[in-house]
């Protein structure tokens, strides 16, 4: 039997097709549950029989089997036998400790995700998202509110940096300027893997106070605490004046007024001449299949942000005095683009 691109059977139409799309929270469990109780994170380490598995990750082999079993419709794994599976590319990515681990990031999104989807209803009735109705304050708010979780998210988004824009940064040379600010910049792993290609250039990671630990030890780890400051704080209050700002994977968080409030902050403090490096997803303006889509119900469940597509990213740059240079090409194995943009004011 063949599978299409969503690891669904290509013979799976109307009615099958659509109970397994419906029945989706349950491979989303079942995903969870391989990489929280590093049962992919054994099998990586070359474990293949379900026995082993069980006995090494403190499970149940039978309910392993049935999981594993099930998971192998998906591409997650594949089945030798009776009672052996291997990982595929695909399911490495939830074991950890692997370059383009996505462990930290599937255990956020079941964690802090998975339970506000309920209310989803409301959201596509009121426009309001379901996160905020859920734990009756914004998702931001909520994440900040222990110290725990917004480690917790870092690591997520850590991972994404790693693994999904992994490629993005590929050959990729930033504009010129001295002092490189990272707004939003979470623990500086991508401000960091830039800097790599440019020794001669300082960094400022800047982001929330309980997000910033993060970056400190990130950025101390790489040796580079000599070069790059680590600054707690709201951009939408203040952000330090650079040549060069990065903003990546921080628009698509926030509508279009907010957005255009913290590019007119940073237009107000920036350096003559200063360059903005934006790094998104651009939704394409046709019917073509792209991830924008569905990371798109992720910024409606959880917060008031949005993807965007190209145009609508060029009016709101010029609404705030920046003017579109160009989309940088990366790899095909990306969905994420980089965006450059100038201060004309």
């Amino acid at each position: 039997m063949t599978t299409g691109g969503d690891g669904a059977p290509e013979q799976d139409a109307g009615p099958e097709r659509m109970v397994r799309l419906l029945a989706g929270f349950e491979v989303s469990q079942a995903l969870y549950a391989v990489a929280q109780l590093d049962i992919a994170t054994v099998m990586n380490e070359g474990v293949r029989g379900v026995a082993e598995i069980a006995a090494r990750t403190g499970t149940d082999a039978l309910v392993v089997k049935r999981v594993l079993r099930t998971l192998g419709d998906f591409g997650v794994v594949d089945q030798r036998g009776d009672a052996e599976f291997v990982l595929t590319d695909s399911g490495v990515t939830l074991a950890a400790n692997v370059p383009g681990s996505l462990r930290d990031l599937a255990i956020m999104l079941m964690e802090t995700h998975y339970l506000p989807f309920d209310r989803f209803v409301e959201t596509v009735r009121t426009g309001r998202p379901a996160a905020e109705i859920y734990f009756g304050q914004t998702f931001f708010e909520w994440l900040n509110t222990e110290p725990g979780r917004a480690d917790q998210f870092s690591a997520a988004m850590a991972s994404v940096t790693d693994g999904m824009q992994g490629d993005v940064f590929s050959g990729y040379r930033l504009p010129v300027g001295e002092v490189v600010a990272d707004l939003g910049g979470a623990d500086g792993s991508v401000l960091l893997r830039l800097l790599q290609e440019h020794p001669d250039r300082r960094g400022i990671v800047h982001d929330l106070p309980a997000v910033v630990p993060a970056a400190h030890t990130r950025v101390a780890d790489a040796g580079l605490d000599t070069r790059v400051d680590v600054v707690g704080g709201d951009f939408f209050d203040d952000v330090p004046v650079a040549d060069v700002y990065l903003l990546s994977t921080v628009l698509h968080d926030w509508d279009d007024e907010s957005c255009a409030a913290l590019l007119t902050r940073i237009a107000r403090t920036a350096r003559a001449g200063a360059r903005l490096v934006v790094v998104e997803m651009i939704m394409p303006e046709t019917a073509e299949v792209h991830s924008s889509k569905q990371v798109d119900l992720t910024m409606l469940g959880m917060i008031s942000g949005r993807e965007r597509t190209l145009t609508e990213f060029t009016d709101l740059l010029a609404s705030a005095g920046f003017r579109l240079d160009r989309v940088v090409p990366t790899a095909d194995t990306s969905s994420y683009e980089i965006i450059e943009a100038s201060l004309t004011g």
